[in-house]
């Protein structure tokens, strides 16, 4: 059994983890695109790294806001309708990668676990 492939798992888990979290810190920020960390199977066929953290295109809703505006020549102050984009993440989406990403890392802690106990084991039968 090899551990490099569960260590480089664990480096892509906590990258996707920490854009997720981005995602989720940034849910009510205007005009804020999410962004996915897009992984790939390592070298050999063994563990996992990230390919890319990719932005999304997609639009964000619109969202009235009311400005205030001054006619620099009057001084009147008017009040006008404004739509700004909001932020394009799903927050619901974004709990579920969290989720994901945090039982992948559970398993791939348990495999190092694993490994290091049968290690030990051996040692302890070499003595």
């Amino acid at each position: 059994m090899r551990v490099d492939a569960n260590l480089q798992a664990l480096t892509a888990l906590s990258v996707g983890t920490a854009v997720t979290a981005n995602n989720i810190a940034n849910v009510n920020t205007d005009e804020f695109k999410h962004s996915r960390a897009h992984l790939e199977t390592g070298p050999d066929g063994q563990g996992v790294s990230v390919a890319e953290i990719r932005e999304s295109t997609t639009p964000g809703p619109l969202k009235p806001t009311l400005t205030t505006v001054e006619d620099p020549t009057t001084g009147y102050v008017e009040t006008e309708y404004q739509y700004v984009e909001g932020s394009n993440t799903d927050l619901a989406r974004e709990m579920v990668n969290l989720s994901v990403y945090q039982r992948a890392y559970e398993a791939n802690v348990a495999a190092i676990r694993t490994w290091d106990e049968m290690t030990g084991t051996m040692i302890n039968e070499l003595i």
